[in-house]
C-alpha cells in the first residue's frame, strides 16, 4: 500500500508541473487580457490547472496500480 501511494504522489507532482505548464501556455495564447496577461496566466496555471491535473493524475495512477 505504501509503495502504491508513494508512486501515485510522485505522479501527482509530475502531473501538477505538466498541467501548470500547459495551462500557462494555454492562457497566454488565448487570453484577451491586455494589461496583465502574464499574471493571469501564472495564477491560473498555479491555482487551477496544476491542482486539477495533480488530482486527476493521482487518481488515475492509484487506480492503475491496484492489485488484481
Amino acid at each position: 500500500m505504501g509503495g502504491r501511494l508513494g508512486i501515485s504522489v510522485l505522479w501527482a507532482i509530475g502531473c501538477y508541473i505538466a498541467g501548470a505548464m500547459a495551462g500557462y501556455f494555454l492562457i497566454t495564447g488565448m487570453s484577451s487580457n491586455t494589461h496583465d496577461r502574464q499574471m493571469e496566466a501564472s495564477m491560473t496555471a498555479a491555482f487551477f490547472f496544476g491542482p486539477v491535473a495533480a488530482v486527476i493524475g493521482f487518481i488515475v495512477n492509484f487506480i492503475r496500480l491496484r492489485p488484481h
